[in-house]
Formats: structure tokens, C-alpha cells, sequence
């Protein structure tokens, strides 16, 4: 019991120590970090350049990709645009829509669900999933659509992402 205790304190006493060496993966040499998160924090945005990683950028600014640059979620916005969204989330890669009917009396609507599995403007960088809620009184049925409906607007979305890419290049030409 004694020999659990002194090996039980060695190993947490060999732990507090102010800098932490670890092994750099390329080189093999030894790095010493710092153990207060909050000063190594500060040191990597003075030598990195912050978040945003601004210092290392080619253009002295920001390497961030904004949603507008993405062409496949520009496209997609652009072919849901009649229906209301319930969720668009870039950086989770994933856009939801509310319950749509274009009848108003209809008991019939629809959701669709898009998530981007790539930001390469290819049909295999989605994955689409639709339902359809039926209701009769107060009873709701949800079911899946079929595939059909899905190749469909995977279809209307590759046709919009197409059309943007001509009207980018077409923008390219006449500001160069």
C-alpha cells in the first residue's frame, strides 16, 4: 500500500513542473510549452498572428472563407430561396428548412434538410433529406420523400451552381 502511495505522489510531483516538454513531430527535438494556458494563449497570437491566423496570410489579412465565397452554398440558398429557412449554419455545414406548403389550406407540407459533405462543387459534396408531414385533424404523419425528389433539387442545385460559376468568371473578365 505504501509503494501505491510513494508512486502516486512521484507521479504528480513530476507533473508540476512551469514548462512542459513535448516532442515536435517533424524535427524530434524537444519543445517546451508553456503550462499556463492563458500566457501561452498570448504567446501564439503575438508569433501566429491571432484567430485568424492574419500574420501568415499572403494578403496581410484574415484566411476565413466566408459563406458568399462558397459556390455550393450560394447555389443552394438560391434554390431554396422560396422556401423560409429554419436553419443556416455555414461552419456546420448544414441548412434546414421550416415546414413549407404553397397552399395555405393544403395539409400537406414539406422540410428539407442539405448537408454539405465537401465545399467542392461536385453532386456527391451534398447529401439531401426531405420529409413530408400530412396532417387530417389534429393526427400529423411525417414520412421521408422519395430519392426522386431529392435527385431533383440535387439537380436544380448543380444547375444554379453552374450558372453562378459562368457569372463569376463573366465578373473575373471585366474587373481584370
Amino acid at each position: 500500500m505504501r509503494i501505491l502511495l510513494v508512486i502516486l505522489v512521484a507521479v504528480i510531483l513530476s507533473g508540476c513542473k512551469a514548462f512542459k516538454a513535448d516532442v515536435d513531430p517533424i524535427t524530434g527535438k524537444k519543445i517546451r510549452k508553456e503550462a499556463d494556458l492563458m500566457k501561452r494563449g498570448e504567446d501564439f497570437a503575438k508569433d501566429k498572428g491571432g484567430i485568424f491566423n492574419s500574420k501568415n496570410s499572403k494578403r496581410g489579412g484574415t484566411t476565413y472563407d466566408f459563406a458568399t465565397s462558397n459556390i455550393i452554398w450560394r447555389a443552394t440558398l438560391e434554390s431554396l430561396d422560396f422556401v423560409p429557412l429554419q436553419s443556416a449554419n455555414y461552419s456546420g455545414g448544414v441548412l434546414i428548412t421550416d415546414w413549407y406548403s404553397n397552399d395555405i389550406n393544403s395539409n400537406e407540407s414539406i422540410k428539407i434538410e442539405v448537408r454539405f459533405l465537401s465545399d467542392i462543387a461536385s453532386p456527391s459534396s451534398l447529401k439531401i433529406i426531405s420529409y413530408k408531414k400530412i396532417c387530417v385533424s389534429a393526427n400529423c404523419k411525417i414520412i421521408k420523400l422519395s430519392e426522386n425528389f431529392n435527385n431533383k433539387l440535387l439537380s436544380s442545385i448543380m444547375l444554379k451552381v453552374r450558372e453562378l460559376k459562368v457569372k463569376d468568371e463573366l465578373n473575373k473578365k471585366k474587373k481584370g
